[in-house]
Parts: C-alpha cells; sequence; structure tokens
C-alpha cells in the first residue's frame, strides 16, 4: 500500500469535489444578481434568498480548500512508518465477524469516500467516535464503538 499514492488520490478527488464548488458558487452569485430576482414587492423574497444561497456556497469554496490545503500538508510528511494512529494513517480494521473496514485517519473532509487500489476507503476525523476512539492505537489493538445501540468490536490488522 502507498500511502503517498491514496493522499495523492485523495486530493485529487477533493480538487473534484472544490471545483464542483466553484461552480455551484458561480451559479448561485449569478442567481443572486440576476435583474429577474429583484424585489417587486416587500413580500418577495427571492433575490434574499439567492443571496444566503450565494454566501453558503461561498463559504463551502473556502471550506474546500482548507480541506485541500490540509491533505497537501500530509505530502509534506509523506509516509512514516510509525505503527501509532495519528492524523495521516491508513487503518485496516476488523470486526468480530471477520469483514474488513479500511479507513483514513484524515484532519478534515471526514465522510468522503474514495474507492483507491479496490479498496473502498471512508475518511474520517479525530473528531469522529470512531477517529477518537482510534488515536494512539496500534497494530492488533481494539476497539470497541457503540453505532446505533449496539457495540461493535474492532481489531487494528495494519496501519500505514
Amino acid at each position: 500500500m502507498n500511502k503517498i499514492q491514496l493522499i495523492k488520490y485523495i486530493i485529487a478527488q477533493l480538487e473534484d469535489v472544490y471545483r464542483n464548488a466553484v461552480a455551484a458558487a458561480n451559479r448561485a452569485h449569478s442567481s443572486a444578481t440576476d435583474k429577474e430576482n429583484i424585489a417587486e414587492n416587500k413580500y418577495d423574497t427571492l433575490g434574499l434568498e439567492a443571496a444566503y444561497l450565494a454566501e453558503g456556497q461561498a463559504r463551502r469554496v473556502l471550506e474546500c480548500e482548507a480541506e485541500l490545503n490540509e491533505f497537501k500538508q500530509l505530502l509534506l510528511v509523506g509516509g512514516d512508518s510509525n505503527n501509532e494512529v495519528k492524523v495521516g494513517s491508513f487503518i485496516h480494521l476488523e470486526d468480530d465477524q471477520g469483514q474488513g473496514r479500511f479507513l483514513f485517519l484524515g484532519a478534515c473532509a471526514g465522510g468522503l469516500k474514495v474507492d483507491f487500489e479496490s479498496r473502498s476507503i471512508m475518511i474520517i476525523t479525530p473528531e469522529s467516535p470512531l477517529g477518537k476512539a482510534l488515536l494512539g492505537l496500534s497494530i492488533d489493538d481494539e476497539v470497541q464503538l457503540l453505532v446505533a445501540g449496539e457495540k461493535t468490536n474492532y481489531c487494528i490488522v495494519d496501519t500505514y
């Protein structure tokens, strides 16, 4: 498993998300400034709603930029081989039934799923319940997580 290639792949996925966010922000800005959205009376709020949407889309663009910068910083530290789970770790877990799960602990972009080298990888953050539970653990350590009222046990099979 080449962690540097994985990080580059995640960056490429985040760049796609960023481009989509920029396009959405541009569309929202165009809509907010369109002559058709000028209020005709005090009850006409279409222009105001479009302005709120444009503001939200602009914030999303800034979030995407921050996520890209965080993952680009991970390239600078590279693929150190310390087996302790920390931000930047790729983690292979198995549950009690032997079902494998692949995670990447990132500083941000939690919930993003990527398919890399025939593996479905979920990005989690240290703020997530699983991220909090995994931080500082190593290979062969076990973690128990309460999901939807059910306890699930995981064993760390490998970290990169």
